[in-house]
């Protein structure tokens, strides 16, 4: 106890003390050399093994232990059939993990049951990277990486060493988004779970395209599994949310405003095609409902982005304190959205507070952020605009980009997006 004392006096740092989710909880001390922990939340899980042993397969960097740090949880008021479900998880993974040691890999399982107004991903994501966080500065390396993953995730077998090798060669890199590819043909679920998925990843990339045409520059996708910070960066920014929900797109987008975020392409996270009524939103709910409607998925219509571009491409006259915003070309609807957040005050303070036009630039995009974009996006649709199927939208954009293929079903609209976000085109 009067060691364990000691060293918690030594390895605490502000956050740690104050709002990390748990004091440290694993009493295996960490390898020397650990520079890299992926952490994975697991709730009613029943293939984690898959996972785990997709991770056990990747190559090791050199010169970095890594530790993969699972969170086995549900809510304190759990249906008895997930509660056993957990229980069955947690043995068969610990067994797995003892029988399959690996010099410079490691597997460490916290089983926890939450308070159910708290239970979800965001707080199991949390738990998990607040480990890591103890594990690393243990080791005196605040500037490791915590990896996100899921337990029903497979990756490439460069997964660790691309992910060292990125943070390694930019210093300054506070995170990234990591390329990411759902399966999209297979024995393992149906040939409409496959088509289903095909459309919304087709969606996820046209959205983040379709901003980043438009002038947003953090444009950036934002999945759970396949992200990646530094310990000190993480800590910095405030740690992991406890959303149920939509956790990972609030947490990434603390990081992408920050010089050096940055996507990953150099490897791959493959997450699950399966359907899923666990979240109100995201992959699994939006396949759900495309299997139950029989349609192929909705997505936001080019005149919002083609809006959004006008917008953007006014930001050197909005910087000239003599001029009046609400006379410039922006269309009526973007009018009232900037309106109705109270643009003219905002606006204000910018102009005030900007000493240069990328001083300016700067400051805009911290407050028109990613979610602006998105509450812009909804509030458009609640005027009446209307979502259109994907491949319409997502035709239309590789057409203003002189990119569109011949075919324009979803599988080949898809492929030309995936090379688009790899920098192949």
């Amino acid at each position: 106890m009067f060691i364990l004392i000691y060293n918690l006096a030594n390895i605490m740092t502000p956050y740690l003390k104050k709002r990390s989710a748990f004091p440290p909880q694993i009493t295996t001390p960490p390898d020397p050399n650990l520079g890299l922990i992926v952490t994975i939340p697991a709730y009613d899980e029943p293939n984690l093994l898959d996972s785990l042993q997709s991770l056990y397969h990747c190559s090791l960097p050199k010169d970095t232990a890594v530790e993969v740090i699972i969170v086995i949880n549900q809510a304190e008021d759990a249906l008895e059939d997930i509660i056993a479900q957990n229980q069955n998880t947690l043995k068969e993974a610990e067994r797995w993990a003892a029988s399959n040691p690996r010099p410079g890999l490691q597997f460490f399982f916290l089983h926890h049951s939450l308070p159910a107004r708290f239970a979800g991903v965001g707080l199991a994501r949390k738990i998990a990277m607040d480990e890591a966080c103890w594990r690393l500065e243990k080791v005196k390396q605040s500037n490791g990486i915590i990896a996100c993953f899921d337990a029903d995730s497979r990756c490439d077998e460069n997964y660790f060493q691309a992910i060292v090798q990125h943070f390694n060669e930019d210093p300054k890199c506070p995170a990234v988004s990591i390329y990411y590819e759902h399966p999209l043909q297979g024995n393992e679920y149906s040939h409409g779970v496959y088509e289903a998925i095909t459309s919304y990843e087709l969606h996820l990339r046209y959205y983040v395209q379709a901003q980043s045409w438009a002038g947003f520059p953090h444009a950036f996708h934002t999945v759970g599994s396949s992200m990646a910070v530094r310990c000190s960066a993480y800590q910095k920014q405030g740690g992991m949310n406890k959303r149920k929900a939509g956790e990972d797109f609030y947490f990434i987008h603390k990081f992408t405003p920050l010089k050096g975020f940055a996507n990953l392409a150099g490897t791959r996270v493959i997450p699950a095609s399966r359907p899923s009524h666990r979240v109100p939103f995201g992959t699994g709910k939006a396949i759900q409902e495309m299997l139950d409607h029989h349609s192929p998925y909705q997505s936001y219509p080019p005149e919002s982005f083609i809006e959004l571009k006008d917008f953007l491409s006014c930001l050197p006259e909005l910087y000239n304190k003599n001029s009046n915003w609400e006379k410039l070309q922006i269309s009526p609807t973007l009018l009232d959205f900037l309106k109705n957040q109270n643009f003219s005050e905002k606006l204000a303070e910018l102009q005030l507070h900007s000493a240069s036009y990328s001083t300016f630039l700067d400051r805009f995009f911290r407050w028109f952020n990613a979610f602006q974009v998105m509450k812009y996006l909804h509030f458009a649709r609640s005027k009446g605009r209307m979502d259109i199927p994907v491949s319409t939208a997502a035709s239309w954009l590789l057409k203003e980009r002189n990119l569109l293929p011949k075919q324009t079903d979803d599988f080949t609209l898809l492929l030309r997006y995936r090379s688009l976000d790899r920098g192949e085109i």
